[in-house]
């Protein structure tokens, strides 16, 4: 029995929510999303929430329907308020800065890296050592977040490389004489 597909999605002032066969599309403030619904779950709105319903007896469609409610809601999310993720660069000369549609990172590679910044996607540079990857699509933006990360990712001994902010990394002691 999932417990997250029991509770209702609110909707928030400004999302529009379309039902169709086996789609649900949400329209607000930052932009469009949509998601396609396993033919065995039924998404229902009422007084300004959405409910999910499905048949209790089968494991697989119990299992699908905590999941499409999760999608469902990060959908809602994203169209009213968007997803961000912020990164951190740490190191000696490690900087970036957002140059068109590219971000142009240093990293302390013989050459620069240049990352084409995909639609549907904003980033920003406040500082030289700070990244902040927006977006109304929650797995896109992680999934951008990543890409970045993995250029250079933190290393046990120093620390240096692209790290999450409020991430911890796992140091280790250097070797003894």
């Amino acid at each position: 029995m999932s417990r997250i597909a029991n509770d209702p999605v609110n909707l928030p002032q400004g999302v529009e929510v379309t039902l169709e066969d086996s789609k649900i599309c949400a329209k607000g403030a930052k932009g469009n999303l949509e998601c396609l619904i396993p033919n065995s779950i039924k998404i229902a709105q009422e007084n300004g929430q959405l409910i999910v319903s499905y048949d209790h007896t089968n494991v697989e469609t119990n299992m699908l329907a905590g999941t499409t409610r999760a999608l469902i809601n990060n959908m809602i999310i994203g169209v009213s308020a968007g997803f961000e993720r912020k990164l951190v660069l740490v190191g000696v000369g490690y900087r970036a800065q957002v140059q068109g549609t590219a971000l142009n990172l240093t990293l302390g590679f013989s050459h620069p890296v240049k990352f084409e910044i995909p639609k549907g996607i904003t980033i920003e540079t406040p500082t030289q050592t700070e990244v902040i990857v927006k977006g109304v699509d929650k797995q896109q933006v992680g999934q951008i977040a990543a890409k970045i990360r993995a250029y250079r990712p933190p290393e046990p001994y120093k620390g240096k490389g692209v790290s999450y902010a409020g991430e911890k990394i796992r140091r280790k002691e250097a070797k003894k004489k």
